[in-house]
């Protein structure tokens, strides 16, 4: 078997990497290749990912290239986790939505349309090339904005499933606070990526036993504070929202913490930094504790249960995946991408009945999927006016004025990466 990584120089990488080494018997990769214009970064952690093969005993080879037909050539699987302009486009997507009054976020408001107008024409190029090489192989994107992303590769017909740690997250929190295994916890998870809720924790599988109202009554407080919102809030739902609900739930407290706080893109480059001054001591064959703290935690548990489902091995049959919505939420277009419970298998993934969703929730859901129709509009076919567009219909901008001065510091900013502008 063999497995692509684009972007493979990113320093998650290694977290990937521990994922295959352990996780061997459930995804039996024979070939990795790691996939990176940045040649220097690929070195350093082509060589940890060796090192960490070799320590656990991994027989699959390793390959580095920044050729990526190469690459992907024979790939049975294709996996993307791009930052297109690096972290210092992620410090702009951070930044200037602040002078509006606007959440800064790589991929919520503004920043995350920027990130989608930079991403998308590069990720279509990229699946156009991996379909060249081998038809069959699938796609699985871990780049953000995963909704869009996705919903742009299944648009253009290509064996495409985004994926996202935040799903994977909640199920390990609630196993530990459930004492139980987290294969054994089934999440209700419904709505668009970066923008969910848990609305039921079952046991078991998808008719096991809701334990949910439990968790939130014994354990509100702790799982509110790891959000950042007040444990009544859940009380009041009956859910548990994704922490990326704090950007709608408390946009101008966030507004005003991002304002005075340094960057996220800021301490992750830092991050970075040391990170790979330690990814080139040849001493090192484990995953350092620093990359925790990068974020994607489980990331690689993720990727290998999905992975190997697609690829008829022993992946879980039920998973938290983004793919097409097809009546799934029947309050959305079809061609809409939803992430939800999904069977997944060879042929892909097929979500589960998703039960009548709360118009509290269904309301934000269905706007924000108008939104990101604009959005992947905007990436696919350029121009001001789109870009205005996308940003009136966001929710977190709305208005006219912003939306204006919003349009016009996203094209400044990016305008190296936008071929039309």
């Amino acid at each position: 078997m063999k497995l692509a990584v684009v972007g493979g120089g990113s320093t998650y990488t290694p977290e990937l990497i521990d994922g295959f080494a352990r996780l061997r018997d459930t995804l039996p990769i024979s070939e990795l290749v790691l996939v990176d214009p940045a040649a220097e970064r690929l070195e350093l952690v082509g060589g940890l990912a060796r090192r960490i093969f070799a320590k656990q005993g991994h027989s699959g080879r390793i390959v580095t290239t920044s050729d990526l037909d190469a690459g992907v050539e024979g790939a049975d699987a294709v996996l993307l986790q791009l930052r297109i302009g690096g972290q210092e486009a992620r410090l702009q997507d951070e930044t200037w939505p602040l002078e509006c009054g606007c959440v800064g976020q790589e991929t919520t408001g503004a920043g995350g349309l920027a990130k989608a107008l930079r991403t998308v024409p590069v990720v279509l190029d990229i699946a156009e090339r991996v379909r060249r090489a081998n038809p069959e192989a699938w796609i699985i994107d871990f780049t953000n904005p995963v909704g869009i992303v996705t919903r742009a590769l299944l648009t253009a017909g290509h064996k495409a499933v985004g994926l996202c740690n935040v799903a994977i997250g909640f199920q390990r929190k609630f196993a530990k606070l459930l004492d139980v295994a987290p294969s054994e916890v089934h999440l209700d998870h419904i709505g668009l990526n970066h923008l969910t809720w848990e609305t039921g924790v079952r046991i078991g599988g998808p008719d096991g036993e809701d334990r949910l109202p439990g968790l939130i009554a014994a354990h509100g407080g702790t799982i509110a504070a790891d959000l950042r919102l007040p444990s009544a809030l859940l009380d009041r739902l009956g859910a548990v929202p994704s922490y990326y609900l704090r950007y709608f739930y408390a946009h101008d407290e966030v507004v005003e913490e991002l304002r005075t706080k340094p960057s996220r893109a800021a301490e992750v480059a830092e991050m970075e930094r040391q990170l790979l001054a330690m990814y080139g001591d040849p001493a090192l064959d484990t995953k350092p504790e620093l990359l925790a703290k990068r974020g994607g935690a489980y990331y690689s548990e993720a990727a290998v249960d999905l992975a190997a489902a697609l690829l008829g091995g022993a992946g879980s049959p039920y998973q938290v995946v983004n793919t097409t919505n097809n009546g799934t939420l029947p309050f959305l277009p079809d061609d809409a991408v939803v992430e939800v419970q999904a069977a997944v298998g060879a042929k892909g993934a097929a979500p589960l009945p998703v039960p009548r969703v709360d118009p509290l929730y269904a309301g934000l859901i269905a706007n924000v999927t108008a939104y990101e129709d604009l959005a992947l509009d905007a990436a696919l076919r350029g121009g001001r006016e789109r870009v205005f567009r996308a940003l009136l219909a966001h929710p977190l901008i709305g208005q006219y004025g912003y939306a204006e001065q919003l349009t016009d510091k996203l094209i400044a900013h990016n305008r190296e990466h936008l071929a039309w502008a």
